[in-house]
């Protein structure tokens, strides 16, 4: 693989006229602004349909795609609308509002279904082939139709009916044919214009980078319509969670809401379920990043106590699953999500198939520690979406450690003053394969660009959006001489970084 570097940047951070960025042309120009600098990747969180908090990691469907990226601007370009009746949403503003663009957006849908049913024999053939294609479109319609009727709760908070539904057929949806209707109608549409920037990124030679998570939550049409692959009962009683064991950040451990895999039952049928979403995936994405990768190797299965203290390791699926996906995905480029300590068997794993690495910079804003090489088979990143920004980070640093950390980069000939920038040519300039630079770390922003902050679960967390194009494009231009130099952008061969010796003491904090 040549050296590349990518961009990670939300897709509801992307400017936007209707309050988020979405599947419009506002993203188009987005694609035009990174391959014009040189980026070939693309790295963007998941834009599934999500639970109530808005993270896109609260997924209740590992397929469906979450309407609130449904363009209003494309519809009426579909005739589905009058361009002239569509108006702006919070157009300017630099954080997204959840609940107001969705209250915003749905009489637009309404009305656009309304011209979809009335014209329906236009749009039949299309609309039947991508259900065709959706296989999983039955399970989501009937599980986002039980969700509506019961206030949007998930599936474990249903009455039996619903929540046995999958297995016996207790509610007639020949009740709810409308409403059905709808919901797919919303999906046609999302991939619709999903396939449409997918297709345009491809074009322009930009991947599109999408995380699959190695786990699905409990709370989601995936479990609900298909218990036997997960250890759950009927009535949604966990009787295995994943998780991790007590470690020197989490002294009691965890336990997330994500069911244990039967794996005697996703085995005999040759993984199926599994591999099915990497493959869905990879309609629209030519690179997935796997969540939690650690899970081929080893599980940490916690009991349906909930106590994360009293789980137990087991062994993951490994060679076995692994080889099955990267042979159903010929060309997709996988990276690993695998943060902290890896056993041997894991790093085995990743040499074997060719998996690169995660590697956070920040993690080791240490100069005797950034002193370590970054390795080949690797993605670096100077920041990620659920840590500080750069400057955020480098504000509260002592004045002992700026001077340092600026003593080691200059000494490397890095002469920026912000410190962003010099982070970031220093990541560019590494022997990894990929450079994967945070778009908030490209511009310098401080508190107001973390994406996401754990430490504070009831914040203003992923709602960062940029405002407009007028600042970030000449950032952007200005990474570019450092990827030529770097020999990131085909054509451009890598120059070697100059460390000037001083006579100074060595770097140290």
């Amino acid at each position: 693989m040549e050296r590349q570097a990518g961009i990670l940047l939300p897709l509801f951070s992307v400017p936007g006229n209707q309050g988020i960025g979405d599947l419009g042309q506002k993203t188009l120009m987005m694609i035009d602004e990174l391959t014009k600098a040189g980026i070939k990747i693309w790295s963007m969180l998941p834009i599934q349909a999500v639970q109530e908090d808005n993270s896109p990691y609260s997924m209740a469907s590992a397929y469906a795609g979450d309407p609130i990226y449904i363009n209003i601007d494309r519809l009426a370009e579909m005739e589905l609308l009058t361009q002239s009746s569509v108006v702006n949403c919070n157009k300017f503003k630099n954080v997204v509002d959840y609940d107001t663009v969705r209250k915003f957006k749905e009489p637009y849908f309404q009305r656009a279904f309304k011209a979809f049913r009335k014209n329906y024999k236009k749009w039949k053939p299309e609309f039947e082939q991508f259900k065709r294609e959706a296989w999983w479109l039955n399970n989501w319609t009937a599980y986002e139709l039980f969700r509506q009727l019961n206030e949007g709760k998930g599936w474990t908070q249903w009455p039996e009916e619903f929540k046995t539904w999958p297995e016996l057929q207790g509610v007639n949806l020949r009740d709810y044919v409308e409403q059905i209707f709808y919901i797919q109608f919303l999906q046609f549409i999302f991939y619709r214009q999903l396939d449409e920037v997918s297709a345009y990124a491809r074009k322009k030679g930009l991947i599109l980078m999408q995380d699959v998570p190695f786990f699905v939550n409990l709370d989601s049409a995936d479990v609900w319509s298909r218990k036997r692959e997960y250890m759950v009962q009927r009535d949604g009683r966990a009787v295995q969670l994943a998780g991790c064991p007590p470690d020197p950040y989490h002294e009691k451990g965890q336990v997330w809401e994500k069911p244990m895999y039967n794996f005697d039952v996703i085995r005999d049928d040759d993984y199926k379920s599994f591999r099915d979403r990497f493959r869905w995936t990879a309609r629209n994405f030519d690179g997935i990043r796997i969540i939690h990768f650690k899970g081929f190797d080893f599980l940490w299965k916690v009991p349906e106590n909930r106590n994360p203290q009293y789980g137990q390791w087991a062994p993951g699926p490994g060679r076995p699953l692994l080889e099955k996906v990267k042979n159903d995905l010929p060309g997709v480029l996988l990276t690993a999500e695998d943060q902290g300590e890896l056993r041997p068997s894991l790093k085995a794993l990743e040499e074997e198939f060719d998996i690169p690495i995660m590697d956070v910079l920040q993690y080791r804003m240490e100069t005797k520690l950034l002193k370590r090489p970054a390795v080949e088979n690797s993605v670096v990143y100077t920041t990620f979406y659920d840590t500080p920004t750069l400057e955020q980070d480098y504000a509260g640093f002592s004045n002992n450690r700026k001077i340092a950390l600026r003593r080691f980069f200059k000494k490397r000939n890095y002469l920026h003053r912000p410190f962003h920038d010099l982070v970031c040519h220093y990541a560019i300039d590494s022997n990894a394969k990929i450079a994967m630079i945070p778009m908030q770390d490209v511009i310098g922003l401080k508190e107001a660009g973390q994406i996401n902050d754990p430490t504070n679960p009831q914040g203003d967390n992923w709602t960062w959006k940029l405002k407009d194009f007028k600042v970030f494009p000449s950032e952007l231009e200005k990474i570019r001489g450092w990827l030529e130099t770097a020999g990131r952008i085909p054509g451009f061969e890598a120059q070697p970084v100059t460390v000037v010796e001083e006579d100074s003491e060595d770097d140290e904090d």
